[in-house]
């Protein structure tokens, strides 16, 4: 796939269908992303109020052409009174995930949230167990900050997390 061809843009009322299959289809969502069945109508409800961009939590298509190959999205996180930051993350389809769509994406994901907002620090957290996506916030210049002990439940077991980061004033691989 031409990595030049990918976008981020909005998502639209005929995208929705294909988000829902990542509520509805554990292999969809990945084994890192499966956290068991949700409200298969979440996504309708947040696009028919919000078209899914919001100052608290925001979601992206990530899409070639006509093809949609997985969603990006960020959520406001509160520091203090007067300062808040983004976490940030990525969904692919399983046919787009190995290539370095997720890399670029993020890439491109990081760049509209530093140009069009104020922030001045990013952070993604990843399962200990998903190496794909730390080795890709790496690349992408993010700094490892620490393991969060039994973070997350999935599949029956509490797992650890890896938060990373990365400043505005940080530099870009």
């Amino acid at each position: 796939m031409d990595l030049d061809a990918l976008t981020l843009r909005p998502v639209r009322k005929d995208d929705l269908p294909f988000l829902r299959g990542f509520l509805a289809d554990p292999e969809t969502a990945g084994e890192f992303a499966w956290h068991g069945y949700g409200d298969p109508h979440r996504w309708e409800r947040r696009w028919a109020e919000d078209g899914l961009l919001s100052d608290d939590s925001s979601l992206m298509m990530v899409a070639s052409g006509d093809a949609r190959l997985g969603f990006v999205g960020w959520s406001k996180v509160i520091a203090s009174r007067v300062t808040h930051y983004y976490n940030f993350g990525i969904g692919l389809h399983p046919d787009y995930r190995g290539n370095g769509i997720g890399t670029e994406a993020q890439r491109r994901l990081i760049r509209y949230l530093f140009d069009y907002s104020q922030v001045h620090r990013l952070e993604a957290d990843t399962e200990l167990g998903n190496i794909a996506e730390q080795r890709t916030l790496e690349k992408l210049g993010l700094t490892r900050e620490g393991v969060m002990r039994a973070v997350v439940f999935r599949d029956g077991a509490w797992r650890d997390g890896v938060r990373y980061s990365l400043l505005r004033t940080d530099p870009r691989p």
